[in-house]
């Protein structure tokens, strides 16, 4: 049976049988019981299904990812216990020292600092493009040692929206796949590996927990991209820690999230647990009703903010003069998610007024959750970023976040006039 994905998103993952409980458990266990040594032997070698230990799979992690890969349409999925982790694995898993990644620059503050001084320091090299330039100037970015493109669907902060298309055609011509954070678009709202992407990412830490009570992130692994290819031998020759699997040959389409699962979580340790798992799971089950009401909301807002005389910009892409409201149409119909950015006339100092007046939009470290919320980027979760980085990642000093909750419009609305008020 094909379901919609609003069915998906109640009835994928967990599947009880008779007389079993209705709602997922909540398996709290980090270990688990067998009948023999040699069951034991089987697991560890990867040639029997089932669970060893909760830093490397559990039954409530399991059936999440199962929901999650259903939802983006992949093969696969693996839990992390964050955002950054999923990021961070995700080019881990196919990348090592001497190696290069191309990146968008417009992309969240704390996955470019990854990727600027984390990764450099492991000695693999990044190069920083603007996303919107043509496939020739992008193309001069890569190298014979690259191992990834990697974008945001939706940018984090300055919500532009990647041509996935482009993308996918460009790091295919190099034989190398297309890395998306799906995180603010949602698989209710654009699923990148129908366009193209090999692997997609989530910090499930946003919509998809939605009430902001558990850190999560999550990879998916479309089981699309031919890995056997030359560029990665990590993937396509033995791996001595498991008795010389070959995760191309031996786990076929899988061979990606396996090997992030049974190698890079089981030596780093990033694993989510059980009892965030069910709480991410209560998300997801209401993820496309929550989707449809942030989109809703966000539009009203957006359009408010675009008339006001003391506002200079907004972006949020389902507005007819947005600069990416062709692509918005193109991959995103149904909504651009809840996030907005504006500036307002004064620069920092204004936007600190601003933000320091509002009574129901809460300043949080955090966006996309059921709440109003409001941060000013370049203050907070770019800190880290020069100048001429915010600029390249698309962040002006006055920049303000705003993320559209799903309560009552005119309420968001009315909190916005009162705090634009002299």
């Amino acid at each position: 049976m094909s379901w919609k994905i609003e069915t998906k998103c109640l009835q994928e993952g967990y599947k009880p049988g008779n007389g079993e409980p209705r709602v997922l458990p909540i398996y709290q266990s980090t270990t688990y019981k067998y009948d023999s040594t040699e069951h034991v032997a089987q697991l560890f070698d990867l040639t029997a299904p089932g669970h060893m230990y909760s830093r490397i799979s559990n039954p409530t992690v399991e059936c999440v990812e199962n929901k999650i890969a259903a939802l983006e349409g992949g093969v696969g999925a693996l839990c992390t216990s964050s955002g950054q982790a999923a990021s961070m694995i995700s080019l881990l898993n196919i990348c090592k020292a001497g190696d290069h990644i191309v990146s968008s620059s417009a992309i969240y503050g704390g996955t470019f600092n990854l990727m600027d001084k984390r990764f450099r320091e492991m000695g693999i090299s990044i190069t920083f493009i603007d996303q919107d330039c043509s496939e020739e100037e992008i193309q001069k970015a890569f190298k014979p040692n690259t191992k990834a493109l990697f974008g945001e669907s939706i940018a984090n902060p300055k919500i532009s929206i990647l041509d996935i298309e482009k993308f996918a055609g460009i790091a295919h011509k190099n034989n190398v796949p297309l890395i998306i954070d799906n995180t603010f678009a949602t698989p209710i709202l654009l699923r990148p590996i129908e366009h193209g992407a090999d692997i997609v990412i989530h910090s499930t830490t946003k919509y998809m927990d939605g009430h902001a009570v558990c850190v999560g992130g999550v990879i998916v692994d479309s089981g699309n991209f031919n890995w056997e290819n030359g560029n990665f031998p990590g993937l396509c020759e033995p791996d001595q820690s498991y008795h010389g699997i070959v995760y191309t040959r031996d786990c076929g389409k899988a061979a990606y999230i396996t090997k992030a699962r049974v190698q890079l979580m089981r030596d780093y340790g990033a694993a989510m647990t059980a009892s965030s798992a069910f709480l991410l799971n209560l998300g997801l089950e209401t993820l496309h009703l929550r989707m449809e009401r942030h989109c809703r909301n966000a539009e009203k807002v957006a359009r408010f903010l675009s008339e006001s005389g003391k506002i200079i910009s907004v972006s949020y892409p389902m507005l007819e003069n947005d600069n990416y409201h062709a692509l918005a149409k193109k991959y995103l119909p149904n909504g651009c998610s809840g996030v907005i950015s504006f500036q307002i006339s004064g620069g920092r100092e204004a936007a600190v007024k601003f933000m320091d007046k509002l009574k129901l939009a809460a300043i949080v470290v955090h966006v996309a959750d059921c709440r109003t919320a409001v941060l000013h980027p370049a203050s907070s979760t770019h800190r880290q970023m020069t100048d001429k980085q915010l600029i390249q990642a698309g962040i002006e000093p006055g920049l303000i976040r705003f993320s559209v909750g799903i309560e009552n419009t005119d309420d968001i609305i009315d909190d916005i006039r009162q705090a634009l008020e002299d």
